[in-house]
């Protein structure tokens, strides 16, 4: 099942990698060699942006992969179909605005999504106090959901997003729009330790995270780390090697931080 999946990903002892990208950047089949180029270097899931023309959570950098990639003439039949091309080694969430979802018809969309192996949905403008009947669908479908919480969460919308949570939790590292960081704002840490007594799901922090530093200081407290817009970035100066030369970085730096731990 993917919930099962998806879920199965945050664990085994290491920090789950999960590498966004843009789909239809740098083109359409560009962003394929993306997606095998972070498979590659150890993601563990992969998020992809389903473009939008107005993406209200996203910065600059994701703002222009998104511009780039509506001209490119990605959709989300595309993005269905690029899904479906990694589903079969890694889990695949989608990252879209509910607009997309509503124009498709909410059944059909998850009856897709299905069909296409794409395991979770992060809905950035859809409230948790709004998701009730879509959250039954989806789980119908077998499609988990990954709401999101932010350092202004209230503790009673922390609980709910906890209690909705069936794929991870994804906890948005400052109350603002996507970029990148090279070091964590101050009230992650405290907001991924509020998170985590009040779900039984995986808890991933995001936006923001741009070096191997603020990486391994997420890892210390949470089960994944999703980068998006330093990815992005990369991919625009050197193509997906450099993107993936990167995160293998990543990845080692985490492995290194976790023996140091580990008294290895």
């Amino acid at each position: 099942m993917s919930v099962g999946r998806l879920r199965g990903a945050f664990g085994g002892g290491r920090t789950a990698l999960v590498p966004y990208l843009t789909g239809g950047y740098p083109t359409l089949e560009g962003a394929r060699e993306v997606g095998e180029a972070y498979l590659e270097a150890g993601a563990d899931v992969v998020e992809i942006g389903v473009p939008f023309s107005d993406p209200l959570a996203d910065g600059p950098t994701i703002q222009d992969t998104t511009t780039r990639a509506l001209a490119n003439g990605a959709d989300l039949d595309y993005c269905l179909g690029l899904a479906a091309g990694f589903a079969d080694r890694a889990p695949v969430v989608f990252l879209l605005y509910y607009n997309v979802i509503f124009a498709r018809g909410v059944q059909e969309f998850l009856r897709e999504a299905a069909e296409a192996g794409v395991s979770g949905l992060v809905i950035p403008d859809l409230p948790v106090d709004e998701v009730g009947e879509f959250a039954e669908l989806a789980a119908g479908a077998g499609v988990a959901l990954c709401p999101l919480v932010a350092p202004t969460s209230t503790e009673e919308r922390v609980a709910r997003v906890g209690e909705l949570a069936t794929g991870f939790v994804y906890c948005v590292s400052v109350a603002g729009v996507t970029g990148v960081r090279d070091s964590l704002p101050p009230g992650a840490v405290e907001l991924l330790r509020r998170v985590r007594p009040r779900t039984a799901a995986p808890v991933a922090l995001g936006f923001g995270i741009g070096s191997e530093r603020a990486a391994v200081e997420a890892a210390a407290e949470a089960d994944g780390i999703i980068i998006g817009s330093k990815l992005m970035r990369l991919v625009g100066e050197g193509g997906p090697e450099r993107a993936a030369g990167w995160l293998r970085g990543v990845r080692e730096a985490l492995a290194a931080a976790s023996r140091v731990e580990a008294g290895g």
